[in-house]
């Protein structure tokens, strides 16, 4: 078996995680990590020294975890075995993301169910390399970017109802409009699903939101396109004439779907009266035939009246017109009513002096016999 004089991994954007493949290295060789690489010496399965970039020769000195582990004795050239482990930390920028089925996402503003569907890009580096071995990789010799790939693709997805649903939360916005918010959709993802991907040593990075889509034939996106017209209908209308609007559109058809000439018709047209108090107070006052009653009688001018300095009344024109006539008010009595100055007496008021009853002429003459 050679004795490893130089230990150094070649990057590529397949591989996340290479193993040095011999384990018998000998004190003295180099140890090359390239930029953007972190290497750790294991042993016996457990994590030990790390390395950074750079050239570093091989000694007790500076494998003092692994010295501990194995007692190196100092000075040695003899060979040890361990393993190397080289983390990939350049950024992966190309994965792609999307929805395997649609996702059933309630529109926050009308309430209506629809199936959306979406895709997109994002890009990623390992910032814990010590982390993410311990996390994802255990003892396999390499861990291809694919599978970092396809496990993350599972966590976007289960995040994307959450993400829509409070981006058009956040943006006011209804799933029909919901395409032209990516950016706003974006944001939101990286927000939410950035603690995920650290829970495992890795940096989320430029995560897109390239297209939000719903099927323009589907019956719920049809019911919502409805509820959005209605709604828009409503705010140039006013809410008194849409929903007047719409009574007389139920009375329509109530009428269109009864037969049967003017007894259907207005058979069709009581039980459209239903719908609303609205809509059916203004219906019975416009087909009410019934005769209307008619306003009482002005009420005639009160009369105040005071015979020997004793006030008495009220009393009515014609009740006070009958007393006269009865000799129970004499002219001499006074009477007042409101508009008047004062009080006067009977005789100077026109009305209280003109007879209720008229009296015959006086007879003709006639020839004595």
């Amino acid at each position: 078996m050679a004795i490893v004089n130089v230990v150094r991994y070649e990057n590529n954007k397949e591989e996340l995680v290479g193993k040095y493949a011999e384990d018998d290295i000998r004190l003295g060789s180099q140890l090359i990590v390239y930029p953007s690489q972190t290497a750790f010496f294991v042993r016996g399965g457990e994590i030990l020294d790390a390395f950074k970039s750079g050239t570093h020769t091989l000694d007790s000195d500076n494998i003092p975890l692994l010295n501990k582990f194995i007692n190196l004795p100092f000075g040695s050239t003899s060979p040890f075995g361990a393993e190397v482990w080289f983390v990939n930390q350049t950024s992966i920028l190309d994965c792609k993301w999307g929805t395997a089925a649609p996702l059933q996402i309630e529109d926050p503003k009308y309430g209506v169910v629809v199936p959306v569907r979406a895709f997109g890009q994002y890009g990623f580096r390992i910032s814990d390399p010590r982390l993410f071995l311990e996390s994802f990789v255990g003892n396999m010799p390499s861990f291809a970017t694919d599978l970092m790939c396809n496990y993350f693709r599972g966590v976007i997805q289960s995040k994307l109802s959450t993400v829509i649903t409070q981006a058009m939360l956040s943006a006011d916005a209804s799933i029909v409009n919901i395409g032209s918010k990516t950016e706003e959709l974006s944001a939101i993802a990286q927000s939410l699903l950035s603690p995920v991907f650290e829970m495992y040593g890795v940096q989320l990075q430029l995560f897109t939101v390239m297209a939000v889509s719903v099927s323009e034939d589907d019956a719920s996106f049809q019911r919502l396109k409805k509820a959005i017209d209605a709604s828009a209908e409503m705010r140039i209308l006013g809410q008194g004439n849409y929903s007047m609007r719409r009574s007389f559109d139920v009375l329509e058809k109530a009428a269109e779907n009864t037969g049967g000439g003017t007894m259907n018709a207005a058979v069709g047209l009581g039980a459209g009266l239903n719908i609303g108090n609205h809509m059916g107070n203004l219906a019975a006052s416009t087909i009410n035939t019934q005769p209307q009653p008619t306003p009482p009688p002005l009420t005639s001018a009160q009369y105040h009246l005071a015979t020997n300095g004793v006030q008495q009344g009220t009393y009515d024109l014609a009740t006070l017109q009958a007393m006269i006539s009865q000799g129970k008010v004499s002219a001499d009595s006074l009477v007042w009513k409101p508009g008047m100055p004062q009080w006067v007496p009977v005789s100077q008021v026109p009305e209280l002096n003109t007879p209720n009853t008229p009296t015959p002429p006086p007879l003709p003459n006639t020839p004595k016999q």
